[in-house]
C-alpha cells in the first residue's frame, strides 16, 4: 500500500483542535467553502461509526461527498477512518486516513495537526492524492 502525509502547526492546544474536529456542528462552521456539513449517519464517532462529509464549493470539483467508517480512535489524539463511499472511493481502494493532533512540547498553546493517508489507486494512471492532502491541510489551517 502507498502512503503520503503532511502536517501543519496550529496555534491552539491539541485538545481544542481535537474537539473541533470531532464536533459536527463546529467543524461544519469553520470553513463552509471547503466543508459544508459533517454528520454521523451511524454511531457517535466511535470505531464502527459512519461519518459523512459534504464538501463545499471550493472542493466540489474534486470531491463532493465522502462517507467514512471510523476504524480507530485514540481519544484526544487521533482518529483513523476508511473511505467507504464517495468520490475518493471511486479512484482509491482502499483509502485510509489518520488525523492526529500532537501537543508541541513546551508550548501548551500549539499543536501539530498531521494528515496521513494509506491508499491504493484503482488504476496505474490515477495520481497520488496530493489534492486531498493539500485540501485537508488547508482546512486544518482554518481552525485558527
Amino acid at each position: 500500500m502507498r502512503g503520503m502525509k503532511g502536517e501543519i502547526l496550529l496555534n491552539m492546544p491539541a485538545e481544542k483542535a481535537w474537539e473541533m474536529y470531532r464536533d459536527n456542528d463546529i467543524i461544519s462552521k469553520i470553513n463552509p467553502q471547503m466543508l459544508a456539513k459533517a454528520e454521523y449517519i451511524q454511531g457517535d464517532g466511535e470505531p464502527g461509526s459512519l461519518r459523512c462529509f459534504h464538501l463545499g464549493p471550493a472542493l466540489s470539483n474534486y470531491v463532493k461527498q465522502s462517507i467514512e467508517k471510523i476504524e480507530k480512535v485514540e481519544e484526544g489524539r487521533l482518529v483513523t477512518y476508511q473511505v467507504i463511499d464517495g468520490d475518493l472511493r471511486k479512484i482509491y481502494n482502499p483509502y485510509i486516513v489518520t488525523f492526529s493532533f500532537i501537543p508541541v512540547q513546551g508550548n501548551n498553546n500549539q499543536c501539530v495537526a498531521e494528515w496521513k493517508a494509506e491508499y491504493e489507486p484503482i488504476a496505474p494512471t490515477i495520481p497520488t492524492p496530493e489534492k486531498a492532502r493539500d485540501a485537508a491541510l488547508s482546512f486544518l489551517k482554518s481552525f485558527g
